[in-house]
């Protein structure tokens, strides 16, 4: 029995070849890590963005677990508010998809919608996570057959006009404060500085659009404080100004191709998104002022673009929730609302983001890195 156990026939694999070829290439992948080891420069910028958005959540830790304490209390909410909140946001979730799928110039919605759940869910659960979020996405997006380069100009388009869009909301809420509406001091402060943002920002736009210069320079000075900082380890970067025009070239041919489908799309997700915070409102048995709710929306919206911590986790609660109290909700209101909102704008879509890429592994296979080409070799 013995002898019958270890033996085998002629040719035939050793019964532990599985085992040590499995130990080698575990050896080997520990090798090549070994051979690159991280910089001391990538653990640094890891290291003080963790440390950043720690400090960001201990600075509203008080009106996080304010609003987290609300999470029993979510029953208690309206359901068919709440439904309306969450189709709401589906369909703020729909628009920005057509966006995308203006911007990558295609009918097809599976591997849009794919993509952008999937890189939506690295955004929001990293710090700072805006970078590796992107990178997922256009990943997925070319092993579905898009030309990601072209696409990019887009989609910075339609972001830099959902920046405006939420820049011009005060505009909106002026009438309202001009008719008298009682506004606290804090929101008529609020209102202001999104004005001047807004003409501050459009002003800038169209400087940029219409003349080259300031845009070369920019790209000039940026290119030149890069290799300053990384002199001696990357190769140099040259031509910076030049491919920041030729961006802004595509930025203008999209925008004067399709700018009123791009209006009405930015507007619409906006509207939506909107409209879920308000119909959240309803379902917590609030009254709310309509145009109080849509400045308060406006100011914690800019503050969310600042990614101090995954998804604004934190600052969006703390900063929606003190602005719908300065609008006149009750506190006890207010966070619910702030607590179900965010349950339909981010908690869920967060969730929604491995299913949808395990359904486009299933259709696509795996993303695979994209190969650089000789030309961009030289580019770090």
């Amino acid at each position: 029995m013995t002898a019958r156990r270890h033996s085998r026939q002629p040719g035939e694999a050793p019964i532990d070849a599985g085992k040590s070829t499995s130990v080698a290439q575990k050896a080997a992948a520990i090798d090549a890590e070994q051979a690159h080891p991280p910089t001391w420069k990538t653990i640094v910028k890891r290291t003080l963005a963790v440390a950043v958005a720690g400090a960001a959540i201990y600075l509203v830790l008080p009106k996080l677990l304010a609003v987290l304490r609300e999470w029993p209390r979510l029953s208690t909410l309206n359901p068919v508010w709440f439904t309306v909140a969450l189709a709401a946001e589906i369909v703020a979730f729909i628009f920005n998809f057509a966006l995308q799928r203006l911007a990558l110039r295609t009918r097809g919605w599976f591997a849009v919608v794919t993509a952008g759940l999937a890189g939506n869910a690295v955004t929001n659960s990293l710090p700072g996570g805006d970078a590796a979020g992107a990178a997922v996405q256009f990943r997925m997006l070319a092993t579905a057959g898009f030309d990601t380069d072209t696409a990019v100009g887009g989609l910075t388009t339609f972001s830099l006009l959902g920046v405006g869009g939420l820049l011009a909301l005060p505009v909106f809420v002026l009438p309202a404060i001009l008719a008298g509406v009682p506004v606290s001091r804090g929101l008529v402060h609020t209102a202001l500085l999104g004005l001047a943002g807004f003409v501050l920002y459009a002003i800038c736009g169209v400087i940029l659009l219409r003349t080259e210069r300031p845009l070369a320079a920019l790209g000039r000075a940026a290119q030149r404080l890069y290799n300053w900082v990384s002199r001696g380890h990357r190769p140099p970067l040259t031509g910076l100004d030049t491919r920041l025009l030729a961006e802004r070239d595509t930025i203008r041919t999209v925008l004067g191709e399709k700018w009123w489908q791009a209006v009405l799309l930015t507007a619409g997700r906006l509207g939506f998104d909107y409209g879920c915070l308000l119909a959240a409102l309803r379902a917590t048995g609030a009254e709310p002022q309509p145009s109080l709710v849509l400045l308060a929306y406006s100011a914690a919206g800019i503050i969310g673009l600042f990614p101090l911590t995954p998804g604004g986790l934190g600052i969006v609660e703390a900063s929606l929730s003190g602005l719908l109290i300065l609008a006149g909700t009750r506190p006890a209101y207010a966070f619910l609302a702030t607590l179900a909102y965010r349950v339909a704008s981010y908690w869920l879509p967060l969730l929604a983001g491995l299913p949808a890429y395990l359904l486009f592994r299933h259709r696509y296979g795996r993303p695979a890195p994209q190969r650089a080409t000789p030309a961009a070799d030289t580019q770090p």
